[in-house]
């Protein structure tokens, strides 16, 4: 049996997006360069928008295509085996200890951490919604018996809101989930994750973590130290 730990980059996310750069090259084709049922400056309105249509989709999808080769998990060195590999490494759970990883997708960072640490637990978390349609928690257990590691547990759970109450685990990790979450404020969705974390605990994360997206993580950072945590 072999895990099937999916893409991170969707494969109908890439065919959607050629669909769309074939279709903008076809109006290009039809209403721009041969003007059929179009004359004039609406020939050239449709060159125009289709044309540009066309080039950004073009982009999109090639970029998209790119990532999906170097997020592919059975390529050894891939990025996304990196990005595992590197946040697992910072996990080490006491005896008898629980690991929280939030938005497991297919379970690879979860499980990653449970080979790390058989002396404890890992539980992943996630809501499994339609925009990765693959992931679930059967997949996740699919990759953990194939793996063979059996201190790995998942169940559904909205990161916004984590069902747990405070210092309910001695690890928590999350990899590329928090700029997915449409919010105001993805700062309070870290507290949030930090609040069901223990004291003397690690929080390994890994997101696209943009000013836009996160606001003043330096302000943050002395924030958290202000709180009392040893290290950010």
């Amino acid at each position: 049996m072999k895990p099937e730990y999916k893409n991170w980059v969707p494969k109908g996310m890439v065919n959607g997006f050629a669909a769309g750069t074939a279709a903008a090259g076809a109006a290009l084709a039809v209403f721009g360069l041969a003007g059929i049922g179009v004359k004039g400056g609406a020939r050239a309105a449709a060159g125009i928008v289709s044309g540009a249509t066309f080039v950004g989709l073009g982009a999109f999808t090639a970029m998209c295509i790119y990532w999906r080769h170097a997020f592919d998990f059975d390529r050894k060195g891939s990025v996304s085996n990196r990005i595992i590999d590197g946040v697992a490494k910072h996990i080490t759970l006491p005896e008898g200890g629980t690991g929280l990883d939030i938005g497991c997708g297919s379970g690879a960072l979860t499980i990653a951490c449970a080979k790390c640490n058989p002396q404890g637990k890992m539980l992943g978390l996630d809501r499994w919604g339609r925009e990765y349609a693959s992931f679930s928690q059967t997949l996740c257990e699919h990759n953990a018996a194939a793996e063979g590691v059996s201190n790995t547990s998942f169940m559904r759970g909205d990161a916004v809101k984590l069902n747990f109450p405070d210092e309910s685990f001695d690890a928590v990790t999350s990899n590329y989930v928090y700029h997915n979450i449409p919010s105001q404020d993805r700062q309070a969705l870290l507290l949030e994750s930090l609040r069901v974390l223990k004291k003397g605990g690690v929080f390994a994360i890994h997101d696209l973590m943009n000013v836009y997206r996160y606001g003043d993580m330096d302000a943050f950072v002395q924030k958290l130290y202000n709180m009392g945590y040893a290290d950010v």
